[in-house]
């Protein structure tokens, strides 16, 4: 079976870096999966493996603007270590480089995740707390919050919304609050890391029924009364 749209690929792959080995697919960790043709990996990865046969082998590279882009330090930021502050106290030994697993669960009974389209079943092996889901709703007032990624289901490809429900997704790496269908409303808060269209480095919080698009100074720059 040739790989191809809406096919469930598995694959076993070396991410070289200038000569360096950065990344790669082991034992432990098994092969990387993905449904090809969704938008989970790289364009430029998926059209270089297309209508390849099982047992195939390949190798390519990637320019920085076919990845995520040069590397530009204007995109680097310092976050202050309150943000990691839970129930009071800041956990030092968590704070280091390679924690970020053992930081990720400490704050599992605080987190609520949907997949992604990097995500794998190699993660959910690691973390105390579910990331697959394909999406999960919220209720907000009267209304309820469809939250999923944005790479399956979008305003191109909806979920089934009822009047009223509002669609909330990243993906695009670009802040949102459109109006659409029936009283239906597009919320997107944007990227802390890779913003794009000349956006702001910014996410979302969401307190009551009011949402706030913020920058990383924690500026609201946009409010939203759902």
């Amino acid at each position: 079976m040739k790989i191809e749209n809406n096919k469930v690929v598995e694959l076993e792959y070396e991410l070289s870096v200038d000569g360096k080995v950065v990344d790669k697919t082991t034992e432990m960790t098994g092969p990387l999966d993905y449904i090809h043709g969704t938008h989970m990996l790289l364009p430029k990865f998926e059209s270089e493996i297309e209508g390849m046969e099982p047992e195939s082998e390949f190798a390519f590279t990637l320019t920085p603007e076919e990845g995520y882009g040069e590397y530009d330090s204007k995109r680097k930021f310092d976050i202050p270590k309150s943000s990691f502050e839970v129930d009071g106290a800041i956990r030092e030994d968590l704070l280091v480089i390679g924690r970020v697993i053992p930081l990720l669960n400490s704050l599992a009974p605080k987190l609520l995740c949907v997949r992604g389209n990097c995500d794998a079943e190699v993660d959910q092996m690691v973390l105390n707390f579910p990331v697959l889901a394909d999406y999960a709703v919220l209720p907000v007032g009267q209304r309820l919050v469809y939250v999923t990624h944005g790479h399956v289901f979008n305003l191109n490809h909806l979920p089934p919304l009822a009047p009223g429900d509002i669609l909330l997704h990243g993906h695009t790496h670009v802040p949102a609050w459109t109006n659409f269908g029936q009283g239906n409303l597009y919320l997107n808060p944007g990227s802390v890391s890779i913003p794009k269209e000349n956006t702001a480095h910014s996410y979302m919080t969401l307190e009551g029924s009011t949402a706030c698009w913020k920058t990383m100074e924690g500026a609201c720059y946009h409010q939203l009364q759902l």
